[in-house]
């Protein structure tokens, strides 16, 4: 099963460093079914951690193959990969190139490159890596099943 992402985007006051107040918005990744489940998921996992007042104020679709995580705490930092994927068709002998994008956490961009070399090398398609990225994604919310109070057939 794919897993169905969702950015969603958080605006709250941060203090700074140096002291300083400021409204931000940030970025985050939540694996969920649709848009309500999205932002139900996203504040139950954000509020623990906010201590003021905060608004969700955008959720989207993103499109994501594949992600590749690291329990690294260097890698603290997530890289959005454009990944060509190159084909032959047979009828014609050309190649055809059909991208997908793919999140690697990683340090800094060569890092970035290693882990998803490292995440492909199994794969039996040929590919290349058309761009990588920074992206601004602050974290990853990762689907998680909840334990049911009560089963669904009680035994007789």
């Amino acid at each position: 099963m794919m897993n169905e992402w969702f950015e969603c985007k958080v605006r709250y006051e941060k203090t700074l460093e140096n002291g300083l107040v400021k409204k931000v918005t940030e970025p985050y990744l939540v694996d969920a079914l649709s848009f309500t489940e999205a932002e139900r998921r996203f504040i139950e996992e954000i509020e623990p951690f906010m201590s003021g007042e905060f608004q969700v104020t955008d959720i989207k679709r993103a499109k994501y193959a594949e992600l590749f995580e690291t329990d690294e705490d260097a890698a603290d930092r997530w890289f959005k990969a454009k990944v060509a994927f190159i084909t032959l068709d047979e009828k014609s002998g050309a190649e055809k190139k059909s991208n997908q994008n793919m999140l690697i956490q990683a340090s800094d961009l060569r890092d970035a490159v290693k882990r998803l070399d490292k995440g492909m090398e199994g794969t039996m398609a040929d590919y290349e890596i058309a761009s990588i990225a920074e992206t601004p994604i602050m974290d990853v919310f990762h689907y998680k099943a909840e334990a049911d109070e009560k089963p669904e057939f009680p035994e007789a």
